[in-house]
């Protein structure tokens, strides 16, 4: 009889509901865990009160229409969830006075754009209908009843058959390329800004029909709560977690995944093993590079990453109930170029959390300046450690002194300031170069992503990954639908018929 026991590294999403499906399935699982709680990146932290929320800005698939949600179902989230949805997804305030919005609804987001740009009609028209192309696209749920599951396959089947070729298209244009086709230097810039520009433009396209249909709203509690959601999902379901529990080595005989190696040198057997923590970690110290070929080793030697972060979370005693609610915050244009952290900076963005009264005493906000970082400068400077913490502290106060050009007398009202580096991240979550998600889906590998990257490793047996880092573009959508694919794909092996329920 095959030992149905699973070992899984990581209880971030990928390793949560991967167990989750594991578990619905007979395979008996544990989760070992190198943080005290679940959810990987996507966490949050609390400071004097104030919750500084590390991840969640919108879900995709928060709509009960979409058929995404049905996964949420399954792994525990949407139960009880509440989710708000946005007018606004950025607004901009440019350095010559004018406020450019980026709204969620996209004829208002067309009215606007033509009014503010007049001379860029024909490639704000262009974006428009790049959105529009995307909003009759809705993948059917296997658990959808038969009926309805044919005719979403069917309407899936005509939007790509009409519209394939400009899907494709979009998936072959970067932000940078397209941003290019901008004369307001404003527009071109606030578009800069708000999207990767090494990303596929066929992704924000998408995010935008999301947003417009409603299936993109933010969930109430933030990040933090999904997590525990998802983690006592699975301990219901049977799975057992194990915190604090850091694998520093995949057990392997005869070319065999049987277990792994604890940082505290104790021993855990297994029948599989999954890892759905760093993709780097796992494939060039827990496994010592042994089972990477030349296409496994390709994404880490030449695909870009998400950049790192430098995050700075501010507690405010203020309501900041007249400033608009916005999916991805708002960006305003400073006096003067200043310093903050490894990089000059002539604007600042900021996410106010002012849609969420959990994250903060009453009348208070929370909110959060995230800004682009480099991995190298702050490993280099963590040299010295007083150094390091020097820097930090710098950069909190001048982050609160900025804040001042935007919401005079803010400093006076601060109460608690945090900032995060990316080696925080990479403690934390031990993402490689404290990356905040994985690769970056490019034109260069988005048709990897339309076709899967592999979940196995060449020679080696009974050993599966999940998560982003064999996901290009991440997200959480995409961990969870990594781990069920990944166990849809073990049932099969086995001679299951794959099972899911609702919590």
């Amino acid at each position: 009889m095959k030992d149905n026991s699973v070992i899984i590294i990581g209880a971030g999403f990928a390793g949560l509901s991967a167990g989750i499906y594991a578990q619905m399935n007979g395979y008996r699982t544990q989760i070992f865990e190198m943080h005290n709680l679940p959810g990987g990146l996507c966490t949050a932290w609390k400071q004097k009160g104030y919750t500084i929320d590390g991840c969640i800005h919108w879900l995709m698939g928060s709509s009960p229409r979409s058929g995404i949600h049905r996964y949420w179902e399954e792994v525990g989230i949407a139960k009880g969830r509440e989710f708000v949805n946005m007018d606004e997804y950025m607004h901009y305030e440019g350095a010559d006075g004018r406020t450019l919005i980026f709204y969620t609804n996209v004829d208002r987001l067309e009215k606007h754009l033509l009014a503010f740009s007049p001379q860029d009609a024909m490639p704000i028209r262009d974006f428009i209908r790049g959105i529009r192309m995307c909003l009759d696209f809705d993948q059917p749920s296997e658990s959808d009843p038969l009926l309805k599951r044919l005719r979403k396959s069917i309407k899936l089947g005509l939007i790509l058959a009409t519209k394939g070729r400009e899907m494709r298209k979009w998936m072959n244009i970067s932000g940078t390329e397209f941003f290019m086709r901008f004369k307001d230097p404003v527009l071109r810039e606030a578009l800069r800004e708000m999207w990767l520009p090494e990303f596929s433009m066929f992704v924000m396209l998408f995010s935008f029909a999301h947003l417009h249909n409603g299936n993109g709203g933010y969930p109430i509690g933030g990040s933090l709560p999904m997590s525990l959601a998802l983690a006592k999902r699975y301990t219901r379901l049977g799975g057992v977690i194990h915190y604090d529990k850091r694998v520093k080595k995949i057990l392997v005989e005869k070319d065999s995944a049987v277990g792994v190696l604890l940082a505290d040198e104790s021993e855990h057997r297994s029948g599989q093993v999954i890892s759905a923590a760093d993709g780097y970690t796992t494939l060039f110290k827990m496994l010592e590079g042994k089972y990477a070929d030349e296409k496994t080793r390709e994404p880490y030697e030449k695909w870009p990453v998400f950049q790192p972060l430098l995050y700075v979370g501010i507690g405010v005693n203020r309501s900041f109930a007249r400033e608009p609610k916005t999916v991805s915050g708002m960006s305003f244009p400073l006096s003067k170029p200043t310093e903050i952290g490894y990089a000059v900076r002539d604007r600042l963005p900021i996410h106010i959390f002012n849609q969420d009264p959990t994250l903060a005493p009453a009348g208070k906000t929370s909110l959060v300046v995230m800004m682009p970082s480099s991995y190298e400068y702050w490993k280099e400077l963590a040299q010295d450690r007083e150094a390091y913490k020097e820097k930090k502290d710098r950069i909190a106060r001048t982050v609160v002194e900025l804040l001042n050009q935007r919401f005079p007398g803010i400093s006076q009202q601060v109460e608690m300031v945090d900032v995060a580096t990316p080696l925080t991240f990479e403690r934390y979550t031990g993402n490689w170069k404290g990356s905040f998600e994985g690769w970056l889906l490019t034109p260069q590998n988005a048709f990897t992503m339309m076709h899967r990257m592999r979940q196995t490793l060449p020679g080696l047996q009974n050993f599966y990954m999940c998560g982003h880092w064999v996901e290009p573009g991440g997200g959480l959508p995409t961990s969870v639908m990594s781990g069920r694919r990944l166990v849809k794909a073990l049932c099969k092996q086995d001679g299951k018929k794959f099972r899911t329920t609702v919590a």
